[in-house]
């Protein structure tokens, strides 16, 4: 059977039963940006993500036919030639210039690359069942399971997979000739290359990305093992920063890529413990003990691709000078810092006091 070639569908179908609602697609273009992914035709409702796997699992925000035509693919922006003109001579008034190299070649050896980071690829359970139609989870292989006699076992019809090892990369490459509009328009999808760190080949369209064949044959990852417990945890500290209002105490936790469902978060009167659990076995453990009380019913945390944010109900109005408690002596130091703008304490219009600061002021 053909395969859609709508953007966030790639399911096969049956051209006999295509009805008007049978596919689901993205009809934009999809954003990288500053390791940000999302679609352009629902951002506002699908919000960017960070992992490529998420991405891919943005449900498509259109309703339509199948279809088997190739995608339409965007002209590319011609970059306007550079020349560097030089004056040649100059006489009675008259200059005359010529065209030279654009530079010079550097005589200063290149810096050594970084050591590449190392990827621990994912073994198949074969003792835990698969329901059919799950998709390997092996970058650039999509096949979906019917059974295991023929994806699971060895010497099965279809058990090797051809896929990529490593995950793919999004680099951003040069606007030379483009005006701002031109950036705008062609910088997230011309002017990126795109491809795996495994392999060499890169392309600029996101449709071409999908298509590189995988460089590595092996087996299919359908239910991958679970990592052993012996494996060492590595703690690690996260940022926070934190502004106020007379009434609340919003607290960000750069911990990027947190587990909302291995981590914990508990709010107390007085404290807040926080046990965050990170990609690459790394976790976050911190007591925040409070410069005053708080409603922990009224309190409440969100969780985020970069951050967490916690969102803390005073019970009372005073104003905090820190978000911990400390025995230093800080001085009489008593101004509240809020929000009278869009983006918190930056970009904020007009500073909000409590009402005893309001009075001094």
């Amino acid at each position: 059977m053909p395969r859609c070639t709508h953007k966030g569908c790639g399911q096969e179908f049956d051209p006999e039963n295509n009805g008007p609602d049978s596919c689901t697609f993205h009809p934009g273009a999809p954003i990288f940006h500053e390791g940000l992914k999302s679609w352009s035709c629902c951002s506002d409702v699908n919000k960017p993500v960070l992992d490529f796997d998420e991405f891919m699992k943005i449900q498509g925000c259109t309703k339509g036919q199948h279809t088997d035509e190739a995608p339409e693919v965007a002209p590319k922006p011609q970059p306007a030639p550079q020349v560097d003109l030089k004056m040649t001579s100059s006489q009675a008034g008259t200059e005359t210039y010529s065209s030279g190299p654009t530079g010079t070649l550097s005589s200063t050896a290149p810096a050594e690359p970084a050591p590449a980071p190392k990827f621990e690829e994912e073994e198949d359970d074969l003792s835990v069942p698969v329901p059919p139609g799950t998709v390997c989870r092996h970058n650039g292989c999509n096949v979906a399971y019917e059974s295991d006699e023929l994806h699971r076992k060895e010497g099965g019809a279809a058990a090797e997979c051809t896929y990529h090892p490593k995950p793919p990369i999004f680099h951003e490459g040069s606007k030379v000739g483009c005006t701002a509009s031109c950036v705008v328009r062609y910088a997230i999808h011309a002017h990126t290359s795109k491809g795996y760190l495994c392999c060499k080949r890169r392309v600029l369209e996101f449709e071409e990305f999908l298509k590189i064949e995988g460089c590595k044959k092996g087996r299919h990852v359908f239910v991958p093992k679970k990592r052993a417990e012996s494996e060492e945890e590595e703690l690690t500290q996260c940022r926070i920063d934190h502004y106020q209002t007379p009434t609340e105490v919003h607290a960000s936790v750069f911990a990027k890529q947190a587990d909302p469902g291995t981590s914990t978060i508990k709010i107390e009167e007085n404290q807040v413990h926080l046990d965050l659990y990170l990609p690459g076995k790394k976790r976050f453990c911190k007591t925040l003990n409070l410069w005053g009380p708080i409603n922990p019913e009224e309190s409440s945390y969100k969780f985020y691709g970069t951050k967490v944010e916690l969102k803390l109900k005073k019970k009372d109005t005073r104003s905090w000078t820190l978000l911990e408690k400390t025995d230093k002596d800080l001085g009489h130091i008593n101004f509240t810092f809020g929000v009278g703008g869009r983006t918190g304490t930056i970009g904020a219009k007009e500073l909000i006091l409590d009402d005893v600061n309001r009075t001094r002021a």
